[in-house]
């Protein structure tokens, strides 16, 4: 047995069909493009979600809505939820936040939320505060830093 020996095994193998060489052959004639018509012709090729000259799927559906390619989408984390992961004093970043699972990654923008109360002060740096949650993280004696 050799790389040289290998062949595929009987029947898994099937030879190209030769269209137009005559009728004996089954494919003779029209060369089984059937009659007329554009895809009978040479050169045809349809157009992406081409239905035969039926209107196609994309121009039935409805549209609706509209989508702002410049929205900046942000990411919610809520006092309360800070209250409970983080120890008085602490410094909550990006990165730490990211690191307890509470965003999907570090560079994702965030935006704290008022709900629930916090009892500690702490030095919350985040991209965007809502203006209950600054009041609230300030009165409890932290501070609130936006980023950049």
């Amino acid at each position: 047995m050799g790389l040289n020996n290998l062949r595929p095994p009987k029947g898994a193998t099937r030879g190209r069909k030769r269209v137009g060489r005559g009728q004996g052959s089954g494919n003779g004639k029209t060369a089984g493009r059937g009659h007329k018509g554009a895809q009978s012709r040479s050169g045809y090729s349809y157009k992406r979600g081409f239905e035969g000259g039926q209107m196609p799927l994309h121009r039935r559906v409805p549209k609706r809505g509209f989508w702002n390619p410049f929205r900046e989408a942000y990411e919610v984390v809520n006092l309360d939820t800070l209250h409970e992961r983080f120890d008085a004093g602490a410094v909550v970043t990006p990165a730490l936040l990211a690191e307890k699972r509470l965003l999907s990654g570090v560079d994702v923008r965030y935006k704290v939320l008022g709900r629930g109360e916090i009892g500690k002060a702490l030095t919350v740096r985040a991209h965007k505060f809502s203006g209950k949650a600054a009041e609230k993280i300030a009165a409890a004696g932290g501070s609130a830093e936006p980023l950049g």
